[in-house]
């Protein structure tokens, strides 16, 4: 089933970038070039629109032909995310209703069965009541979905970091997990996207679109690292609090900082710029590939040193 699923997924993807893009020019759908744009050529935020339509269609064959190749109950909340992210990129959105919508995405992931109710013994502590991990849980997604949103800055860098997040959490786990089969089919989707990404002419962003819907997955991803339901290999026997800080390392330092700048500059925490780590990177470098590729490498080295040291 891998094979085929990489294979659909894959070819799919292609098709539906594509096409998504002509829609999108035919339409006059742009993303404005301003201050902040790290492009100045023609582009359109139409990858998270491919993205989504290809993990829905595999997902609805999947599921007429009574195969469960992941619980189908989470594209709820996803496609939530999705619909917001997408009106966002075509019409524009305050971030106080994006926020509201947040909400009641993670509350639904949370109704699906996902909480953060135990600590694992991080800062001694353990169990916590239904109330506090409920309010907890929704901190935490909202937290990792704007993480991951304020990482789509430069060509190649929220794919990537994606793309590293889910092959550590299939890697470290000790057998297969609840959502292996949704990890082949996103990271399989997400390949193609180099190519419109760093392309020169007409490239293809993946938008709030695609940022919320990845940053949705994300959670997702971590509150089942945080159940009892998935294991850490023994040869790697660590807290899994401290497991999720090393593979979302590079998400969490930059949403940490630029927060703290924001507020300490007395400006508001979202209301975007573009100084963010890889925007500084950038103006040194003046090349995506190399700031994504420095920034890749440095994560993988964090994620490997946390292992040892810890």
């Amino acid at each position: 089933m891998a094979i085929s699923l990489i294979i659909s997924s894959f070819f799919l993807s292609i098709i539906t970038y594509y096409y998504c893009q002509k829609i999108f020019l035919k339409k006059k759908i742009f993303d404005k070039i301003n201050i902040r744009s790290s492009h100045d050529t023609v582009a359109t935020r139409s990858g998270g629109l491919s993205v989504f339509l290809v993990l829905m269609i595999i997902s609805v064959y999947y599921y007429l032909i009574g195969t469960d190749i992941f619980n189908f109950s989470i594209l709820v909340p996803l496609s939530l995310l999705f619909l917001i992210g997408i009106y966002d990129d075509i019409y524009g959105v305050d971030f106080k209703l994006k926020f509201i919508f947040q909400i009641i995405a993670a509350k639904i992931i949370i109704d699906n069965g996902l909480i953060i109710d135990n600590f694992h013994g991080f800062f001694g502590v353990y169990e916590v009541n239904r109330v506090l991990a409920q309010l907890i849980t929704i901190f935490i997604i909202i937290s990792i979905i704007n993480a991951i949103n304020f990482v789509d800055g430069i060509d190649g860098l929220l794919i990537s970091i994606s793309i590293i997040f889910m092959t550590s959490y299939e890697f470290f786990a000790s057998v297969n997990t609840d959502f292996y089969f949704l990890s082949i089919l996103v990271i399989s989707t997400l390949i193609p996207l180099y190519y419109f990404n760093f392309r020169k002419a007409k490239k293809i962003f993946l938008g709030d679109a695609g940022s919320y819907l990845l940053g949705g997955i994300i959670s997702v991803y971590v509150l089942n690292i945080l159940s009892f339901g998935y294991r850490i290999k023994p040869e790697f026997d660590l807290n899994k609090i401290i497991f999720v800080i090393s593979i979302l390392i590079y998400p969490i330092i930059d949403i940490i900082r630029i927060f703290s700048l924001r507020l300490i500059n007395k400006k508001s925490p979202f209301i975007a710029d573009n100084n963010h780590i890889h925007h500084n990177i950038l103006k040194y470098n003046n090349s995506h590939f190399k700031t994504t590729f420095l920034i890749c490498c440095l994560t993988i080295f964090a994620i490997i040193c946390i292992q040892l040291l810890f």
